[in-house]
């Protein structure tokens, strides 16, 4: 512990003659004076100094400062997460401050419906991982347009958030709910496209339009009825088609061949 003596402490005593009294959970300013074996001591104002540890001072690793000494006279705010029971020394945390702040500022994403580009790290069996502001974030297979290998996955491609927990600390993304809105296309209801067979299914049709998956339901093909819908329609074949339904959430159309000339 070290002791910071008062006399030559200006900000230390006017502190000192307005009561200062720091609790779990301030946010308080100070400066890192000196770097000890396992964190740092850092002047906060009071007669006894708060402690940083090394590992309260970057929420995320692949930032992590490999020369503390970068540290020394850096002044900041600090998260006051204990004290010491023996000497009450604050223990402080940078890291925590970040993660707060990084929790604001997802939550206004997701509150604006924001669009956001987000590297991808890695991709596991479920889906692909990446982060958002330093958090780990989690886009889920059904979520993705296309099912993802490491050929096909991007360095950065754009989502939106559609659920978060800060509790769990849990940010799950989408990528196809970006796909109309950031389409080149302008779709319009009632339009009348031209779309590529990619996918045949018991009940009816998926199709590639500009890129956007739509599906023409077998109820929306024809008013006869339909014996084969593989020698109907095949993969591969471009047909007209009119959308009668846009889901921007889901990234895909609803399209119909009925009533078309």
């Amino acid at each position: 512990m070290i002791k910071i003596k008062r006399k030559k402490n200006a900000f230390a005593d006017i502190l000192q003659k307005y009561r200062y009294i720091i609790n779990n959970g301030d946010i308080i300013a100070g400066t890192i004076v000196q770097k000890e074996s396992c964190g740092f001591v850092v002047n906060i104002g009071t007669h006894i100094a708060g402690y940083l540890p090394q590992e309260e001072v970057q929420l995320q690793s692949s930032k992590y400062i490999q020369d503390y000494m970068l540290l020394i006279n850096n002044t900041r705010e600090f998260f006051v997460i204990t004290q010491n029971n023996k000497n009450q020394q604050p223990i402080l945390s940078i890291k925590r401050i970040e993660y707060i702040r990084a929790w604001k500022r997802i939550k206004q994403m997701y509150m604006e419906d924001a669009i956001i580009k987000v590297k991808i790290k890695y991709s596991n069996k479920g889906g692909l991982v990446t982060y958002l502001e330093n958090i780990q974030g989690f886009i889920p297979q059904s979520e993705f347009p296309i099912k993802f290998n490491r050929h096909t996955i991007k360095n950065y491609i754009s989502c939106k958030i559609i659920s978060l927990n800060d509790q769990k600390n849990q940010i799950i993304l989408s990528n196809k709910s970006t796909l109309i809105i950031l389409s080149k296309h302008n779709f319009k209801l009632g339009e009348i496209l031209y779309g590529k067979i990619s996918m045949i299914k018991s009940y009816g049709f998926f199709l590639e339009i500009y890129n956007i998956k739509a599906l023409l339901h077998i109820s929306e093909i024809t008013h006869r009825l339909i014996v084969n819908k593989e020698t109907f329609l095949s993969i591969g074949k471009i047909i007209k088609v009119k959308i009668i339904h846009i889901n921007i959430k889901k990234g895909q159309l609803s399209v119909s061949r009925r009533n078309l000339k």
